[in-house]
């Protein structure tokens, strides 16, 4: 069955990094478009970045560009988000998305990764 795991969230200072993973199984990871998405509390899920099948024109929501770099291993079915000068404001459940390119809808979601900046 098609599944899609995050892994790599934690508590980091403010100023700090923190790389997160989301590992793809059970359909062509390789087809697919990734998203990272991220929820805080009391507040709705909004986009972070994208990166096409081919691994090319990442795109990010304004606030972490500069400081968040989206990337992916089709070989390893995994894309990562790789997220330095981190703020507390930054603090969200991560959520890593897979949708077909020929479709704005997501396919697939994973459960999410926690990450917390905190001095």
């Amino acid at each position: 069955q098609v599944q899609l795991v995050e892994s790599g969230g934690g508590l980091v200072q403010p100023g700090g990094s923190l790389r997160v993973s989301c590992a793809a199984s059970g359909f062509t990871f390789s087809n697919y478009y990734m998203s990272w998405f991220r929820q805080a509390p009391g507040k709705e899920r909004e986009f972070v970045a994208e990166i096409s099948w081919a691994g090319g024109s990442p795109l990010y929501t304004d606030s972490v560009k500069g400081r968040f770099t989206i990337s992916r291993d089709n070989a390893k079915n995994t894309v990562y988000l790789q997220m330095n000068s981190l703020r507390p404001e930054d603090t969200a459940v991560y959520y890593c998305g897979a949708r077909s390119p020929a479709s704005q809808y997501y396919n697939y979601w994973g459960e999410g990764t926690q990450v917390t900046v905190s001095s």
